[in-house]
């Protein structure tokens, strides 16, 4: 357990950025776990409105940036086969 001020403080931050990031992965993936059903159902309006989630709430999360732009990408590519 930390003894300083300064550690403790820097605890419960770690703390809340970890609920945090864990809440933001966990939304990411429910919206991309939701535009790959409607890929599969072939409804292109449907995977259209959820790609555009999808990069917004990739882009939010503490992913590398390389990682969120090849994610993007290929669900795009999905999207266009359509």
């Amino acid at each position: 357990m930390a003894n300083h001020k300064s550690a403790k403080k820097r605890a419960r931050q770690n703390t809340t950025r970890n609920s945090v990031n864990k809440m933001k992965l966990t939304r990411a993936r429910t919206i991309v776990k939701k535009l790959r059903t409607a890929i599969e159902q072939g409804s292109k309006e449907e995977a259209t409105a959820l790609l555009t989630k999808a990069q917004s709430a990739l882009a939010k999360t503490h992913l590398k940036a390389n990682t969120v732009s090849r994610r993007t990408s290929r669900l795009a590519q999905q999207v266009n086969k359509l």
